[in-house]
């Protein structure tokens, strides 16, 4: 069973129907609707943190079940809001994007790590938010895998932990290549490595 924790996004059922058409048992919970101890006695597979409106300190379970799934290394993906709470959990700073996007495209260049495996660089992605992992505040423990032209954020993932976000929407109809990248993660997943 995959658990998506809903952190009050209307992207959240995008994520719910992509990871199910992909096979995926999904069980949705909202982030204030458990804590972390109930979460982790469903004994999920993997973890989804849905993206959301606030930061990550305001995103119910989400900081602290990072830091449970990290050390029960439990698979986790972190969209938008919850690419920003791993960046966080691990010590990074979440920041004013130094400018705000509703609905715009961006070219994702990466390197071909984690979900980006088998993906052409660069390739175009929704993108909808106002804060982003900053760059010089990355702990040693997490690398950069997806960043914009003007070398901003839009992936990151654990060195040693299957644990990996992306800042931009792969949920999203108009985002290139979303349904291969969450396969990716859940073969992953099922393989009990990083993605």
């Amino acid at each position: 069973m995959l658990l998506l924790i809903d952190n009050y996004d209307s992207f959240t059922y995008n994520l719910v129907h992509y990871l199910g058409e992909l096979g995926a048992d999904v069980a949705v919970r909202r982030n204030d609707a458990l804590d972390v101890q109930a979460a982790m006695a469903m004994h999920p597979e993997a973890i989804v943190l849905s993206p959301g409106p606030c930061d990550p300190a305001q995103a119910g379970i989400c900081l602290a079940l990072t830091a449970a799934a990290a050390e029960a290394k439990i698979p986790l993906l972190g969209v938008c809001l919850g690419h920003q709470t791993i960046g966080e959990a691990f010590g990074g700073k979440v920041v004013r994007c130094h400018e705000i996007v509703h609905g715009k495209m961006g070219k994702m260049l990466h390197e071909g790590k984690g979900v980006f495996a088998g993906l052409p660089s660069p390739f175009l992605a929704t993108r909808y938010h106002s804060l982003v992992v900053e760059r010089d505040s990355l702990p040693d423990c997490l690398e950069v895998t997806a960043w914009l032209e003007d070398g901003t954020i839009m992936g990151l993932r654990h060195k040693t932990l299957p644990i990996e976000g992306v800042q931009f929407h792969p949920e999203s109809i108009a985002s290139e290549h979303g349904h291969q990248m969450l396969r990716t993660f859940l073969d992953a997943a099922k393989a009990g490595a990083p993605a």
